[in-house]
């Protein structure tokens, strides 16, 4: 769903500007609250994770693919303030150095794939959690439903967006009708993937999921013929069998083989929003990207004519400088958190 330059008219790209803005200073601030040691360094690799998934278009229907946004992965595996950032770094880097997405529809691309997903299924999640029992299963089913409905939401918010700002005379009737209906196939895709994922780290490391926090399955002892609730041990065992640092370096490897080897055989068909575009005239004032001349641009390694290798090492050092960029920005924020916490504004109360 990447909106390339042309498609919205200046006027609501820089209105989109603004907005995008604004909510990525609020999630600089509320990132704070949500970044400590144990989300910190997931956050960059969050980050790394979605740009190498995003390579992987999958087939919806005849001559269409789709593939993750990411917001509903990022806002439960690392919170929803976080969420915002970690997908706006992946656009930032997907805009500058790859020519995906228009650099003057960034606002666009950031309010509409990053600020919408990341808040409709965060939102959705967590009404979700609230009235189902806390276990993995729970968190696991609520992300699948998060995941869905975030995507037809974006598309809806792509409309929005159009109706305000379209380039083209298009009827908007038939706009919606195309990218929701289509969105909500890709939906079911990316809940798949966001389920997947998340229920995987929760396998291993639950305290690492901010949307799993304060997960608890109660020990059940036979006490009389009955079932009562265990006491609570002193100490909670973690799945200490997985360390911190080992998770971090799989979910690294993971993202180069997904992004330099797998991706090669991901789908070749227009994403969602360019079969729209094309099908519905939306594409008609389309611009070339700013950033076309880039030696990385349309995922490929300038002057190298293997496709396969050029595709490669594209995604490779995409992970890499997602990865880096994402990393600086949140443990950035991490340690501003820590400067706000001075000895000055702790008191110690002696008992």
């Amino acid at each position: 769903m990447h909106v390339p330059d042309g498609f919205i008219n200046a006027p609501v790209s820089a209105a989109t500007g603004v907005v995008a803005a604004g909510a990525i200073a609020v999630s600089l601030r509320g990132a704070r609250r949500e970044l400590d040691e144990r989300t910190a360094p997931l956050a960059g690799l969050v980050a790394a994770f979605i740009f190498a998934v995003q390579m992987l278009n999958f087939p919806v229907a005849a001559g269409t693919s789709g593939h993750l946004l990411g917001g509903a992965l990022a806002a439960i595996l690392v919170g929803p303030y976080t969420g915002v950032l970690c997908v706006s770094v992946v656009l930032l880097m997907q805009g500058i150095l790859f020519a995906d997405g228009g650099l003057t529809a960034l606002g666009v691309n950031i309010t509409d794939m990053a600020i919408v997903t990341t808040v409709v299924a965060y939102a959705v999640f967590r009404g979700l959690v609230k009235v189902m029992p806390r276990t993995r299963r729970s968190v696991t089913v609520a992300t699948f439903v998060a995941a869905l409905l975030s995507v037809p939401a974006a598309a809806l918010a792509f409309t929005a967006i159009y109706a305000l700002g379209g380039t083209t005379d298009v009827s908007l009737a038939k706009v919606a009708t195309a990218m929701i209906g289509v969105h909500v196939l890709i939906g079911i895709g990316e809940a798949a993937i966001t389920a997947l994922t998340v229920g995987a780290v929760i396998a291993v490391r639950p305290d690492l999921v901010y949307g799993a926090r304060g997960l608890r399955q109660r020990l059940k002892l036979r006490v009389g013929g009955e079932l009562v609730d265990a006491p609570t041990p002193v100490t909670t065992p973690v799945a200490a069998r997985t360390s911190r640092r080992r998770l971090w370096i799989t979910g690294l490897l993971t993202s180069l083989v997904l992004a330099g080897f797998v991706s090669f055989y991901a789908s070749a068909s227009p994403d969602g929003l360019e079969k729209v575009a094309h099908d519905q005239g939306i594409d008609q004032k389309a611009k070339e990207h700013a950033s076309s001349g880039s030696p990385l641009a349309d995922y490929g390694v300038k002057d190298i004519q293997d496709a396969r290798l050029s595709g490669g090492l594209a995604g490779v050092i995409g992970v890499g400088v997602t990865v880096v960029a994402g990393s600086a920005v949140f443990w950035a924020v991490r340690r501003r958190r820590s400067d706000d916490v001075s000895p000055a504004s702790t008191t110690v109360e002696n008992v």
